[in-house]
């Protein structure tokens, strides 16, 4: 089988609901050379060696279809600056730093635990939602608004603004899937919702800088420590970035990890009895069922060797980084779910000085959103599996995820144990 042909394959929606086939053919060529010009590297390390070597590059302007344009010259394509995650170093480390400095570990640590018990909260506010109800859908009823209200409270969005951010994330998410046009155009679209997008945060900004709070915004205007304050451009980028990034795959990772532990009724039983094992669970729902499927926006600063090819420099990489996370040459039996596994070094959350901000938070809404599924949900079954999935090859998660139930326990006592699991009606 072509590699070429392997990727169309995986950007194929048809093949959304179980890509890991694809990737294990992939792994077989570690460094595969696409007809374009990029390069998919699939083995763990591989990626790993390219996560960390400055010599890799996460600005888009370097990317070789916007080389020479009018937008490789400015600050980046929507006029606002690059946020700090397309930016490299000494700017992203800069821009990083004055972000989290207020948002937590290892400035403020209190801040992300101090949401655990408002958290679990909204968690069961939502599942109370539920009684009285056969079927539910965990996508639209649970797995989005959990994330979403977390991430507006964080940064301090009134709540009657939140429904206006499932339209610029859902607009944002299709510009980086490669099957909707090329890097140069989906930048393009990119620059367009951000405009949209920054308009209503620099009015939020202004609020804020007028009457500052205890959110994260409010934190990054009223900074005083080294480098601070973050200008008004950098903190709406910054901004931008942790609106749309800091829900969108948290919804997924917990529609991912619903959909796991509903196939692995046992599991349901062991965090019931075992709550602490919800720490680990999470890690390898990361590393087995990752929201974040690749990395295409890397672009090579020199001729690198990477396991025998030569990437010349100058070329876009795809990073596969859920082919790396089952990688059988780092991880023993990587197809198996298992949730207590040890040496769990996975790569969901990227690795490097590209390491996802938002981990922190979004474990802690995922720990806590699982944990309150398993007490509450009595005897919980999968209507449809596979489920019906988003068509975003990257940002990889079910649409819908319609779940059968037969009551709700109290939020004060844990559902009954699992029966038999009933078959899906498929």
């Amino acid at each position: 089988m072509a590699q070429s042909s392997i990727f169309e394959q995986i950007l194929d929606p048809a093949n959304r609901a179980d890509p890991f086939p694809l990737y294990a053919e992939l792994r077989k060529t570690p460094v595969a050379r696409q007809p374009d010009g990029t390069y998919l590297v699939s083995t763990y390390d591989e990626i790993v060696a390219l996560l960390h070597d400055h010599r890799v590059s996460s600005d888009p302007r370097n990317h070789p279809d916007l080389a020479g344009t009018p937008s490789a010259s400015q600050n980046g394509p929507s006029g606002l600056p690059l946020s700090f995650i397309s930016r490299d170093p000494p700017e992203h480390d800069r821009l990083r730093e004055l972000a989290t400095r207020p948002f937590g570990p290892p400035h403020t640590p209190e801040r992300i635990e101090g949401m655990r018990p408002w958290l679990t909260e909204i968690a069961d506010g939502l599942i109370d939602n539920f009684a009285g109800r056969s079927r539910v859908d965990i996508v639209d009823e649970f797995a989005y608004p959990l994330p979403v209200t977390a991430i507006c409270r964080l940064l301090g969005v009134p709540r009657e603004d939140q429904p206006r951010f499932h339209h610029w994330a859902d607009a944002i998410i299709d510009t980086v899937d490669p099957a909707t046009g090329t890097f140069a155009e989906r930048q393009r679209r990119r620059a367009e919702i951000n405009a949209e997008l920054g308009a209503y945060l620099d009015g939020l900004a202004d609020a804020h800088a007028r009457r500052p709070g205890d959110d994260l915004m409010s934190g990054m205007l009223t900074d005083t420590g080294p480098g601070a304050p973050m200008s008004r451009a950098d903190l709406i980028s910054t901004a931008s970035l942790l609106l749309v990034a800091g829900h969108e795959t948290t919804v997924n990772l917990i529609a991912n990890g619903t959909l796991t532990l509903l196939r692995h009724p046992d599991v349901i039983d062991r965090l019931r009895d075992e709550p602490l094992l919800i720490t680990p669970l999470v890690e390898e729902l990361l590393r087995y069922e990752p929201p974040v499927q690749f990395l295409s926006s890397r672009t090579t600063l020199a001729d690198l060797d990477i396991a025998g090819t030569i990437i010349p420099k100058g070329s876009p990489v795809i990073l596969m980084l859920a082919a790396g996370s089952r990688d059988p040459a780092r991880f023993p039996d990587p197809a198996r779910f298992a949730p207590d596994r040890t040496d769990n070094v996975h790569l969901g959350y990227g690795s490097g000085i590209h390491y996802c901000y938002g981990a922190p938070l979004a474990r802690v809404e995922t720990q806590v959103a699982l944990t309150a599924l398993a007490r509450r949900l009595v005897h919980p079954r999968l209507v449809a599996d596979p489920p019906p999935y988003r068509p975003s090859p990257i940002l990889r998660g079910p649409r819908h995820l319609p779940v059968d139930i037969d009551a709700v326990a109290p939020a004060s006592e844990p559902a009954p144990p699992e029966r038999v699991l009933r078959p899906a009606h498929r």
